[in-house]
């Protein structure tokens, strides 16, 4: 029997590499993102069997909506993925970035949970042990100059997965935490500096699935970014400080 697999941000980046790959492997998939269009011509690449829906996930009636539609059409899906996400350079000195600020945690935190949401009750009903995924960042970690919507949206979203994680554990639902380093995408493409470590989407993908297939509770890839991550945990505050104040930022940007 195919995998049933749900996926926010599927038009694009980690969203649309793990739709790629969920589809070779024989899955059905729902298949969400804010550009219909983009979702159509993913979807007629992968076979045109699958179900799109065009919504932003900060919208949580068409979430709900959704959900309601793939539910009654496929029943209880197997994996539910997180990974819409934006990114933006923001400085809370500027008024206009608030609205930005904004924005950056309503996707990234509101519309993880607005995700999961309408689809917890079947899971448990299912008691079929599946995956909620959410897609964090090594952002999230430590505090990036330039980077506060970001860093403390993917800060956020750790922290909510790991409250849902307990939450889930007594009906066997596994909740995955995948915290990236640089992936190849639309939204890394735009950085001035360089990304070490960087991983090509299509590979990332592969790792996220098999750690989604174990059910790992927390892991950050590619591997070598978690053991930046492991160092930059423990820096003290005054080391960490004098290493990134004037680390490279993200441009700002005004997100629609």
């Amino acid at each position: 029997m195919s995998l049933k697999v749900f996926i926010t941000g599927a038009s694009s980046g980690i969203g649309e590499a793990l739709a790629v790959y969920y589809a070779a492997q024989g899955a059905t998939l729902g298949l969400a993102a804010r550009r219909g269009d983009s979702l159509a011509a993913l979807n007629a690449r992968l076979g045109g069997r699958h179900a799109c829906y065009p919504l932003d996930v900060a919208d949580a009636p068409a979430l709900h909506a959704a959900a309601a539609d793939f539910l009654q059409r496929f029943g209880a899906p197997d994996i539910v993925i997180a990974s819409a996400g934006v990114s933006a350079g923001t400085l809370s000195e500027c008024e206009e970035d608030l609205a930005v600020f904004r924005r950056v945690m309503d996707i990234n935190v509101f519309g993880m949970a607005a995700t999961f949401a309408p689809f917890i009750p079947a899971i448990k009903a299912a008691g079929s042990g599946a995956r909620l995924v959410g897609i964090a960042s090594v952002a999230g970690i430590r505090g990036l100059p330039g980077a506060e919507a970001y860093s403390a949206s993917k800060a956020a979203a750790i922290a909510y997965l790991e409250s849902l994680r307990l939450e889930m554990r007594p009906y066997g639902i596994k909740v995955v935490t995948i915290a990236p380093g640089y992936i190849a995408t639309p939204m890394t493409a735009v950085n001035p500096y360089k990304m070490p470590f960087l991983l090509p989407a299509a590979q990332a993908a592969e790792r996220f699935a098999a750690a989604i297939a174990r059910g790992t509770t927390y892991t950050v890839i590619p591997w070598q970014m978690g053991v930046v991550a492991k160092v930059l945990r423990l820096l003290p505050n005054w080391l960490y400080d004098r290493l990134f104040t004037s680390a490279p930022r993200k441009p700002r940007s005004l997100l629609k």
